[in-house]
């Protein structure tokens, strides 16, 4: 049942309940059945009144505390007296039995009984609404939680990828046998590098920027030695974007795609570009390539492709909502730029100890 059908029946079925249990009183005490009128009419008045707060509190939902307070304030206090005049006009109108209070302090009585209802009424909407709220954001952080371990999962999947090792091993030991001891050392320590950043990833939390770009560039380097002079690598990292907290191994993906779609398909040398900056509170990385078919790798794809993209796009959108923004595009003469913006969260001194940079492990 979806949640404006719950609200519809729990609305009518409350105002009914309201006005038979005020009928009910009033036979008891000796009424004449004929106050169903101004029972049904009292419950009429309550269904519609309600509905106005309703309409305020949805339109000030997202507004700050205070601001919110503020309104829904305002809104019980113009409904009460709304209410009470009613009230009144129902006493003149439909009880001839009913006489008008003798001071003001029984007119002011009116107000405060609708204050009563209406509170009431808005303390169990505004309850439900942020028990819904709550159980809205522990679905998400669980289907967060769920996609980053996908995500690492498919990322050891290609690490361990036999061509990816066999490639990785045949690399290092062509230059052992060549006599470049140096290189191979080198090879070694960022292949172990890479391996252990993702085996030691906690796709729970975050990393800083600076932690993925170091895993990026031990991926690269490992790929370097395959396309050679074919492969070049631009990384421009604005402070203080490098202190930004990312989720984890979120550009792993994107940087195989360029990979994989972009560079492999050029005959010459091919680039590619990494650039983040914060602006106004809002971290932006940019990735670039100038390769002719990464823009083909569509995350809407279902023949097991394009699922690196479609996994980037869903956990921005999981862990964010609409404060970020995933964005592929073409360039011109040829190339693909893919551009993430999610809010900026500086790491801290405890982000730091949780999440050590491997290359300073011994």
């Amino acid at each position: 049942m979806s949640r404006q059908r719950q609200f519809w029946l729990l609305q009518t079925g409350a105002w009914l309940a309201y006005g038979l249990e005020t009928f009910l009183s009033e036979i008891g005490y000796g009424r004449p059945l004929s106050m169903w009128r101004l029972n049904l009419y009292d419950a009429l008045c309550g269904f519609l009144l309600t509905l106005a707060i309703r309409a305020v509190l949805k339109a000030t939902w997202s507004h700050p505390p205070a601001e919110r307070l503020r309104w829904g304030v305002i809104a019980l206090v113009v409904a009460s007296v709304v209410g009470g005049y009613a009230w009144w006009l129902a006493l003149s109108n439909f009880c001839t039995e009913c006489k008008p209070p003798k001071t003001w302090l029984g007119y002011l009585s009116y107000f405060f009984g609708w204050l009563q209802l209406l509170v009431a009424w808005t303390g169990a909407y505004v309850g439900i609404k942020l028990a819904r709220q709550l159980q809205h954001e522990k679905e998400t952080a669980l289907q967060a939680t769920a996609m980053a371990h996908q995500a690492q999962l498919r990322m050891l999947r290609y690490q361990l990828n036999p061509h990816f090792l066999f490639n990785t091993l045949n690399a290092i030991s062509t230059l052992v046998l060549d006599g470049r001891a140096q290189q191979a050392n080198g090879m070694v320590g960022a292949l172990s590098g890479f391996l252990r950043y993702s085996l030691d990833s906690d796709p729970e939390q975050k990393v800083s920027l600076d932690q993925e770009i170091g895993s990026i560039q031990r991926y690269l380097a490992i790929e370097q030695v395959r396309f050679g002079d074919r492969l070049q690598v631009g990384i421009l990292i604005t402070p203080p974007a490098g202190e930004a907290m990312v989720p984890s191994l979120i550009l792993q993906p994107l940087i195989e795609n360029a990979v994989k779609f972009g560079i492999s398909k050029r005959e010459e040398a091919g680039r590619i570009e990494i650039i983040a900056r914060v602006d106004d509170d809002v971290l932006e990385i940019v990735l670039r390539d100038n390769g002719p078919g990464s823009l083909n790798y569509r995350p809407e794809r279902t023949d097991g492709q394009g699922v690196g993209l479609a996994n980037t796009r869903e956990r921005l959108r999981v862990l964010y909502g609409e404060r970020q923004h995933f964005e592929i595009s073409r360039l011109q003469p040829q190339g693909t730029e893919v551009r993430l913006q999610f809010p900026f969260e500086p790491a801290t001194e405890a982000d730091a100890d949780a999440h050590p940079n491997p290359d300073r492990r011994r």
